[in-house]
C-alpha cells in the first residue's frame, strides 16, 4: 500500500511560482507512472501532469503546457510539480496519484490560491 502526502501550496500573486512536493511511502513507488491532478470548486477533479517511473517522459494539460513541470526522484520516493506564471484559474487543490490513478491513493492534497 502507498501513502501520499502533497505539500507546498499557498497563496501567490498571479505570475508568481510555487513548487509543490508529493512525498510517498511503499517501495513499490518507483515502479508507477505518477501524476498529478486538481480540483477547483465546484468542478471535477482533472489531469494536471504526468511522469513515467522512469522519468523519462512526460505528459502535460494543454492549460499548463509551457508554465508546469512534472518531475521526480525515486531515490527519495518524491514527485514534483513546479508552478510558473500562476494564473487565477489554477487555484484548486492539488493531488498526486498514479497514472491513472488508484482510488485508495488519494491523499489529502494542498491548496493552492492564485490572487488576481
Amino acid at each position: 500500500q502507498v501513502q501520499l502526502v502533497e505539500s507546498g501550496g499557498g497563496l501567490v500573486q498571479a505570475g508568481g511560482s510555487l513548487r509543490l512536493s508529493c512525498a510517498a511511502s511503499g517501495r513499490t513507488f518507483s515502479s508507477y507512472a505518477m501524476g498529478w491532478f486538481r480540483q477547483a470548486p465546484g468542478k471535477e477533479r482533472e489531469f494536471v501532469a504526468a511522469i513515467s517511473w522512469s522519468g523519462g517522459s512526460t505528459y502535460y494539460a494543454d492549460s499548463v503546457k509551457g508554465r508546469f513541470t512534472i518531475s521526480r526522484d525515486n531515490a527519495k520516493n518524491t514527485v514534483y510539480l513546479q508552478m510558473n506564471s500562476l494564473k487565477p484559474e489554477d487555484t484548486a487543490v492539488y493531488y498526486c496519484n498514479a497514472d491513472p490513478p488508484w482510488v485508495v491513493w488519494w491523499g489529502q492534497g494542498t491548496q493552492v490560491t492564485v490572487s488576481s
